[in-house]
């Protein structure tokens, strides 16, 4: 089971004078990803380190911390928390101690960890998405079944012969509300799985 974000994150912690904010946010693909980076880096720190995970892909960067010592701690913390579709940001600024390898590794781990476990989260559901067609006759009680298997519409178009509906709904409840419309429908819907 794994979670994402339901909105921005913060935290910041000072560790030996050094001051460290983490930021985190969803974000569905890795240009987001870079987008959310790009938008919270903050140029006059003395770095911006990150990570993401969405899916089976991921990214860190160490920006100028010694290698392996900021990126990979805060993608440990993504998967430590069980997130996905996740990245974090954390902004150093130095104080004058340096912290050694051992120390900027518990820094920025702990800091993305805390953000991430003060964070609002919520499970994420394997979904598929499908396009489906009824007529009118038919609308009113294929739509008051779509609540029963946690179908939600996402695009709703009409022309003469009835309704057309993109729906997303888990992965698992997709061939339920399949043979329940096809029995609704009396086999002459439409009904396709992207």
């Amino acid at each position: 089971m794994s979670y994402t974000l339901t909105g921005l994150a913060s935290y910041q912690e000072d560790i030996k004078k050094s001051r460290f904010i983490a930021l985190a946010d969803t974000v569905q693909d890795p240009a987001d990803a870079l987008r959310f980076f790009a938008q919270h880096s903050v140029a006059d720190a003395t770095h911006n380190c990150w990570a993401y995970r969405i899916g089976g892909e991921y990214r860190f960067n160490d920006d100028g911390e010694p290698g392996g010592t900021a990126g990979r701690p805060i993608l440990q913390a993504i998967e430590g928390q069980q997130c996905d579709r996740v990245a974090v940001l954390v902004v150093r600024w130095f104080g004058g101690i340096k912290l050694g390898p051992g120390g900027l590794i518990r820094a920025y781990g702990g800091v993305a960890a805390q953000c991430l476990r003060l964070a609002d989260k919520q499970e994420l559901v394997d979904e598929v998405t499908v396009d489906c067609r009824c007529s009118f006759a038919d609308m009113s009680i294929v739509q008051s079944r779509f609540v029963q298997f946690q179908a939600r519409i996402i695009d709703e178009a009409f022309d003469g012969q009835g309704v057309q509906w993109r729906l997303a709904l888990p992965r698992d409840q997709h061939v339920n509300l399949e043979t329940v419309f096809t029995n609704i429908t009396r086999g002459k819907g439409v009904w396709v799985v992207d």
